[in-house]
């Protein structure tokens, strides 16, 4: 069990990376901006080779300060949620990128209690602008970010003594960043095209969950959505354009951190929910980053996460309802291609944004019993209806198609109708209902699935 002391020096690291990584997504639009046949992707970020053994010291030194008053460091507690679900509990399940297993601990360390601000007092003479006023610069040692004191100088892009030249500084950048992000400019360059017009298509059903951010000024959305380059949203009032411009900032930010998988569309559905009832984007950012290890696979070019699911979901109706299932292959359809969206987004568009917490807490719970170690034990015993299962959601889009079935079997001659009977869901199902015939499939069918 980790200390609240261990818990704000965490908080402080993955903040201070955080930030890295947005003046990385900043540099490069700069460089796309002024000259878009370059298709060299750069790091901002050259401190490593300035600081050295006087860096180092510093760094100790600080990490030996934390927790206690520090002219560098300034920590003020505030309750992350005033009210509202606990819908950050996230469970770090599969393998992720080997950054994600070395730069960040179990989500607990952001959410379990305060959040914290930190003030950074380094002196960065660098030309890009930083994010957030109370975050003024950053360690330099990218998995041991702490905060080092006010005397330490950063000149981004020259030595101290000036003798290195630009095109030393560029050909470090290159070769810093090519080993953890997108192979060229371009491919950075279309995600952003894509994640801009995905950020302003999203609804607004989050506003009644999130006060703060309901209420921000026309000026503030503006100057967001002017920082990150959001166009097209002329339409949207403040604190959709507010919201959208987070969105985008936080998932440049991810393909760049995973940039295998860069950025697909329903990413931003996933993330909404994350941004909605988090203020700092920080903490919005490394949590998405922990439940993409659940998502991730749904976004591979080569659908073999997705198939693997659908195959189970197809596996649970052939199981239990033989005559459903021979209906589908009549229709060509049993390969259950007809829920693809439910699985790739997480039931995120057919249920509406309190009903999607809802249903991502319960199946969080249950992977977290399954970690634990505790669930089939209480559920031998009588204490649960059904035992934990890491594929509660694949039971639960199971039983959205067994609640259709006379409808499917009666009327419907072609996988198109199917089709479009899951999208019509959007809206009309009842999460609470769902979970009971969830429940009740895993119980029936969990030793032979």
């Amino acid at each position: 069990m980790s200390s609240k002391r261990e818990r704000d020096l965490e908080r402080i690291r993955m903040r201070a990376e955080y930030e890295k990584l947005r003046r990385q997504c900043e540099f490069l639009q700069s460089e796309q901006d002024s000259d878009e046949t370059n298709g060299e992707v750069i790091d901002i970020s050259v401190e490593e080779k300035r600081l050295g053994s006087e860096q180092d010291n510093a760094v100790a030194a600080s990490a030996e300060d934390v927790g206690r008053s520090s002219e560098s460091v300034f920590i003020e507690s505030e309750s992350i949620y005033k009210k509202g679900s606990k819908l950050l509990d996230p469970l770090p399940t599969g393998n992720n990128s080997q950054r994600t297993d070395e730069a960040s601990s179990d989500c607990e360390s952001i959410v379990e209690d305060d959040s914290v601000m930190v003030k950074y007092d380094v002196s960065d003479e660098d030309s890009h602008r930083e994010r957030e006023d109370h975050l003024d610069g950053e360690s330099t040692d990218e998995y041991n970010l702490i905060p080092v004191k006010s005397s330490v100088n950063v000149n981004d892009g020259h030595t101290q003594d000036g003798k290195s030249s630009d095109i030393e500084v560029k050909f470090d950048r290159i070769k810093s960043l090519k080993e953890r992000g997108p192979k060229a400019l371009e491919d950075f360059s279309t995600w952003q095209r894509i994640i801009r017009l995905d950020a302003v298509r999203m609804n607004a059903e989050w506003i009644p969950y999130s006060p703060s951010q309901a209420n921000v000024s026309e000026e503030e959305a503006l100057v967001l959505g002017c920082h990150v380059g959001l166009k097209n949203d002329e339409h949207l009032e403040p604190c959709r354009k507010h919201h959208a411009a987070r969105l985008v900032a936080i998932l440049e930010t991810y393909a760049l951190y995973d940039s295998e998988i860069g950025y697909c569309q329903g990413m931003s559905d996933l993330l909404s929910p994350f941004v909605a009832l988090m203020d700092d984007d920080y903490e919005a950012f490394w949590c998405f980053v922990h439940f993409m290890r659940i998502a991730r696979d749904n976004f591979r070019l080569d659908e073999t996460g997705i198939r693997r699911q659908l195959g189970i979901v197809a596996k649970i109706i052939k199981t239990k309802d033989p005559q459903l299932y021979k209906h589908l292959q009549k229709l060509q359809a049993e390969d259950c291609f007809f829920v693809y969206r439910m699985v790739v987004v997480l039931f995120r568009r057919e249920l509406t944004f309190e009903q999607t917490l809802c249903l991502w807490e319960v199946i969080w719970a249950n992977q977290a019993a399954i970690r634990a170690g505790i669930g089939k034990a209480a559920w031998k015993k009588g204490k649960q209806r059904a035992p934990p299962t890491s594929d509660l959601l694949l039971y639960a889009i199971a039983a959205s198609v067994l609640q259709k079935r006379k409808l499917i079997i009666e009327k419907y001659t072609g996988m198109d109708d199917i089709l479009r009977e899951c999208n019509n869901m959007a809206g009309h199902l009842d999460v609470w209902k769902l979970l009971d015939d969830a429940h009740d499939l895993v119980a029936a069918l969990h030793n032979k699935i």
